[in-house]
């Protein structure tokens, strides 16, 4: 909420039950029961509004989202998305990432392009257990924005210093270049 764009109205859900807040406040600072869902405090707005638990979900999953961002371990070529366990670990909690998965109107998923070892995040068939199937609309990684489409993965830019070719070597599945894919712009 600390990102958003002067004159860009955005509206901060948080499942645990609060709409409209504003931004994150200093450590220390701010009312330690309005947080947002990571559980950091967040400032009160004109229009905010709280309200319990199944309410929030009531609004995840009547469709009532139209833009989720969230991390993952991986996502398929697809779009599907698994980002609740590690099956090596054999830790992991889904909580309330399987709502929003399938509730939102447009899945945004943020991750590293790949593991700590260097393989790919960007599979064809996802190997760790799945939160929901053919969600995900847009990839953005450490090296690369990746529109997920009927006609398969889309390279719509890359970051500084990277070529396509590149980004497609630590990518399993093909993409398809943009032909206007370009550099990130990087704030």
């Amino acid at each position: 909420s600390n990102f958003v764009p002067a004159g860009r109205e955005v509206l901060f859900h948080a499942e645990i039950g609060v709409l409209g807040y504003g931004e994150m406040t200093a450590p220390g600072e701010g009312d330690p029961e309005l947080v947002n869902a990571s559980g950091q405090t967040v400032r009160e707005q004109p229009g905010m509004s709280c309200f319990d638990h199944a309410e929030a979900f009531v609004m995840i999953r009547g469709g009532h989202i139209d833009i989720s961002v969230m991390g993952a371990f991986q996502v398929s070529e697809k779009g599907d998305l698994a980002n609740y366990m590690v099956p090596e670990r054999q830790i992991g909690v889904i909580g309330g990432a399987m709502d929003l998965a399938s509730g939102a109107k447009k899945l945004i998923v943020t991750m590293n392009h790949t593991t700590k070892d260097g393989k790919p995040r960007i599979v064809k068939k996802c190997s760790y257990p799945l939160t929901a199937i053919n969600c995900v609309n847009l990839i953005v990684t450490d090296i690369a924005v990746v529109e997920v489409t009927d006609r398969g993965l889309v390279l719509k830019e890359v970051a500084p210093g990277w070529t396509p070719e590149e980004v497609q070597s630590l990518t399993e599945p093909t993409l398809i270049i943009d032909p206007d894919c370009q550099e990130m712009v990087l704030m």
